[in-house]
């Protein structure tokens, strides 16, 4: 008998180590959208295809993490996202279906969805049942709305839909850099130098890094991105502009960095413009920087610089700031305000496409 309760325990702990290894967890990661036009891509870099487009606030159930990359449920596959411009949440649910049952209200309107196979739930959670599935262009009835849902309905099926799934028009919102093509110039380079910094630093290498920041949002947002350096060497000023030019250019912009020892506490970005149909991508893209970073406002001006003179298409050069001015130098070298700059380049590109 004391065998047999020696034996029953052990058992009785394998069974409840068991149930805690293998029992589903009904709380999963979900990654939160926060910014419009997110590529998703068939694997986890840039050089995968894209497979699909979302923006701001869409929730993604997370699969796996891998090397700055988020895999994540998709079209009843998978697709993969930057972890750069998601958001990372516990999805707690607790099993409950807060469905509405306001079905008497018709008076919201009617909307279109925007994406095939949205889902529809039985609830407004993503925790709740799929119950449905709704196609790119169908129109529905909105019975309620609550927080970020629809309670949607039509003559076949009703449910509950993200709202973002939605619109009162069928036109599918983006950044409107979709498949232009960006050519980014890193000023400098090689044995040019450029400006130097207040603590001996070089403008090429500035340039260089806020390129590969910028090349990298871009991409990820579905522009084609060309660059006129992509290591440290030195091009000529001809050699940046023929490539603008042979390219089907949609916005040329070459990146740089003033500096002005003599008064080192001058500040401020400017972007400059040489041929008039450049004038509105200047403008645009210089507030946008301004709203962005807060810097002095050098604002958009037109000069004669070779590298947008010679650019037959809409060209921009970018002095987005003073590495003469010792705390501006240091500011410029960290990657969260190297962001804000990329920032407000994208901003203002979108603007300036849409």
């Amino acid at each position: 008998m004391g065998g047999n309760r020696v034996r029953f325990k052990k058992s009785a702990g394998l069974l409840l180590i068991l149930c805690f290894v293998f029992i589903p967890v009904v709380q999963a990661d979900k990654a939160v959208v926060t910014t419009d036009g997110l590529i998703i891509r068939s694997g986890p870099g840039t050089d995968y295809s894209r497979i699909g487009q979302v923006n701001t606030g869409k929730e993604l159930y997370i699969t796996r993490v891998e090397n700055g990359w988020v895999e994540i449920a998709f079209n009843n596959g998978s697709g993969w996202v930057t972890s750069e411009y998601v958001d990372i949440h516990s999805n707690s649910s607790d099993g409950s279906d807060n469905t509405n049952s306001d079905d008497g209200s018709n008076g919201l309107g009617n909307i279109f969805i925007q994406h095939d196979n949205t889902h529809l739930r039985k609830g407004p959670s993503t925790s709740s049942d799929i119950i449905g599935f709704a196609n790119k262009g169908e129109e529905f009835n909105v019975l309620s709305e609550e927080e970020n849902w629809y309670e949607i309905a039509n003559d076949e099926i009703s449910g509950f839909i993200v709202k973002e799934f939605a619109a009162s028009h069928s036109i599918l919102s983006s950044t409107g850099l979709e498949d232009k093509t960006i050519v980014i110039d890193a000023g400098h380079g090689g044995r040019d130098v450029g400006a130097i910094g207040a603590s001996g630093t070089y403008e090429k290498d500035f340039t260089f890094q806020t390129m590969k920041e910028l090349k990298k949002e871009l991409v990820i947002l579905g522009a084609e991105v060309v660059l006129t350096r992509r290591t440290d060497r030195f091009v000529s000023l001809d050699s940046r502009t023929s490539l603008a030019n042979i390219t089907d250019t949609d916005a040329f912009i070459s990146i740089h960095y003033n500096s002005f020892p003599q008064t080192p506490e001058v500040t401020g970005i400017g972007t400059y413009y040489y041929h008039k149909h450049s004038e509105e991508l200047a403008r645009s893209v210089q507030e946008s920087l301004i709203s962005k970073t807060g810097a002095n406002d050098r604002e958009a001006l037109n000069e004669d610089y070779h590298v947008i003179r010679q650019s037959f298409n809409p060209s921009i050069l970018v002095e987005l700031g003073f590495i003469s001015n010792p705390e501006k130098e240091q500011l410029l070298e960290t990657n969260s305000y190297q962001k804000q700059l990329v920032s407000g380049i994208v901003a203002g590109l979108s603007k300036y496409f849409k």
